[in-house]
């Protein structure tokens, strides 16, 4: 499923990398998510050449809404009723991947029985070369190009909507919480078309990404402890200065959590353990590289 919002300059780079799989998708669901641009245009002509790639056109209000992926995503997987499959996908409209990567992901899946979602590492362009991106974690799984076990999916009653975003994280955690295990890829990687946050002002991603940890539970010194190591990140110190000033925003105005208590109290444990983890110096999710493949 990709939900794409304005994405002419970028989907055909997207829709060329599906259709190069070594492994094909039985189905394809791209939902327009109010776009106004060429976007529409671009993906009919393709569904005319491609019988497995379907067509959904959303009509919103203009503008940029996190809570919209959501519900495209939920809209595709209707048209996902009655098909026989194994393996859910979420792709971005503004990626390109490798002609082997679907295929390697479900190789993963073979051997790990427990494994419920997974997804390469984001590539983003820096000085005319791909390169790791610095958030990425072998833990931390990405929404742009990742599978779900289908059984998994199911338990986890599918991507959910939220105001701020962060569907992907939600549903990792979801899964966790029923006993799968989700991973990074480091070998697998995913290039991304445009920096995280590129389609608005950094700051206010930043910001909003603050008021997103604080809607899902993070606790506030984890959350003053992962600003300060994401320092080093675009854009850099007044991004973690904006992220933390978006936590405390909504703290301040005691603003309502969409999730359970039962969920806070796993992502806090989470939290505690991984923080407890870097303290003994054996924490190893984080993982990057300065520089990567080119694309």
């Amino acid at each position: 499923m990709t939900a794409a919002h304005n994405e002419e300059a970028l989907i055909e780079r997207t829709i060329a990398s599906v259709l190069s799989q070594t492994v094909l998708p039985e189905r394809w669901v791209i939902v327009s998510d109010g776009s106004t641009d060429k976007t529409d245009e671009i993906v009919e002509r393709c569904v005319k050449q491609h019988e497995f790639i379907c067509f959904v056109k959303l009509v919103r209000p203009t503008g940029h809404n996190f809570g919209s992926k959501g519900i495209a995503l939920q809209r595709g997987c209707q048209l996902l009723e009655g098909l026989s499959f194994e393996f859910i996908g979420n792709l971005d409209a503004d990626i390109a991947i490798e002609p082997s990567y679907f295929g390697t992901l479900m190789e993963h899946f073979e051997r790990n029985p427990q494994l419920g979602i997974a997804a390469g590492f984001i590539y983003e362009e820096q000085d005319g070369k791909y390169r790791s991106r610095a958030a990425n974690r072998t833990d931390s799984v990405p929404h742009a190009a990742q599978l779900v076990r289908r059984r998994c999916y199911e338990a986890i009653g599918g991507y959910s909507t939220f105001k701020y975003g962060g569907e992907d994280w939600y549903a990792q955690q979801c899964a966790k919480m029923n006993g799968w295990h989700a991973e990074a890829i480091p070998t697998l990687p995913v290039f991304h078309g445009r920096h995280t946050g590129a389609a608005n002002n950094l700051l206010r991603h930043q910001f909003r990404l603050g008021r997103l940890d604080y809607s899902f539970g993070t606790g506030p010194i984890f959350e003053f402890l992962k600003c300060t190591l994401r320092v080093s990140e675009r854009p850099y110190l007044l991004g973690a200065v904006a992220r933390f000033l978006g936590f405390a925003w909504s703290g301040m105005h005691l603003e309502k959590r969409p999730v359970s208590k039962e969920f806070i109290d796993f992502l806090r444990r989470e939290q505690t353990a991984k923080v407890l983890d870097a303290l003994r110096g054996n924490y190893r999710g984080r993982r990057t590289s300065t520089a990567g493949p080119t694309t």
